[in-house]
This record gives structure tokens, sequence and C-alpha cells, in this order.
């Protein structure tokens, strides 16, 4: 007959059970980050399709175009400096922000973009510290790193 230790069983299917909840918070973060990051991805074509389309192209705007774009220009910045804040604190995954990043660049580097970047930042001087800090390392950094796991531990 065989003898079966049912503390051991017990003890191993207690370990099985934690293993499949934990694997499933972790997809359910997943899946709530991936959510989280579509609908930042909406707001930005939101405001994307309101800005003349000679701008996305890289064209000139005149005096007068741009000061009727100026309004969407700024929050499509202001929605940058957020997506910046946003990887900053964890809350996009590094495959995105790389993605966004390359976006952030192209985009600042038209010139309407770059024209109305230049008055925000003569104007809202101690705000849009994340885009002038990304700005400064040339696009290339990565926001997460500029939060120790400290920091970050302590955070609310």
């Amino acid at each position: 007959m065989v003898n079966i230790d049912w503390s051991a069983a017990g003890s191993i299917g207690t370990a099985l059970a934690v293993l499949v909840a934990a694997w499933q918070v972790h997809k359910n973060t997943q899946q709530a980050r991936t959510d989280f990051e579509d609908e930042l991805s909406r707001e930005y074509r939101e405001v994307a399709r309101s800005i003349p389309v000679k701008a996305h192209l890289g064209k000139q705007l005149g005096e007068e175009e741009f000061e009727q774009a100026f309004q969407m220009l700024y929050q499509y910045i202001d929605l940058t400096n957020e997506q910046i804040f946003l990887r900053m604190n964890g809350r996009v995954c590094k495959t995105t922000w790389k993605n966004w990043a390359e976006g952030i660049k192209s985009n600042l580097s038209r010139p309407a973009f770059a024209k109305a970047w230049a008055y925000i930042k003569e104007g809202a001087v101690g705000s849009f510290d994340e885009l002038r800090r990304l700005e400064k390392s040339g696009f290339a950094a990565d926001p997460r790193t500029w939060v120790s796991a400290q920091q970050r531990f302590w955070r609310c």
C-alpha cells in the first residue's frame, strides 16, 4: 500500500495555487497597462487630428495658421510632457516608451511644433520640466531612470 504524505501534497498544491494567482495578477497588470497606453494613444490621435496636416508634414504655417493651431499644439506638448511623466513613474512600458520618444523627437523637429515648443518654454518657466529634461538628453534618455528604485517604492 502506498503511503501518501498529505501534508507535503497540500504544501505543493498551495504553492501551485500561489504561482497561478501570481501569474494571473501579472497578466491582469499587463492588460491594464496596455489598456491605459491605448487610451493615451487615442488621446494623442484626437489632438493630432486637430493640428493642421501641413504642420505634421513639416511645412511652415503662416502666422494666422500658427495662431489658430497654437492651442492644439500646446495640448500636444502638454500631452507629451504627461507621457514622459507617466514613463518616469512606470505607468508606460519600455517598448511603448521607445515608440513615443521617437514620435516626440520627430514632431518637435517640425517647424510648427518647434515654434510652439519655443513659445511654451519661454512663457511657462518652471513647467514642462520632464519635456525640457528629455530634450536636453537629445531625446535619448529613458525617464524611468530618473527615479530611483527607492523613490519609486516610497511614492503613493
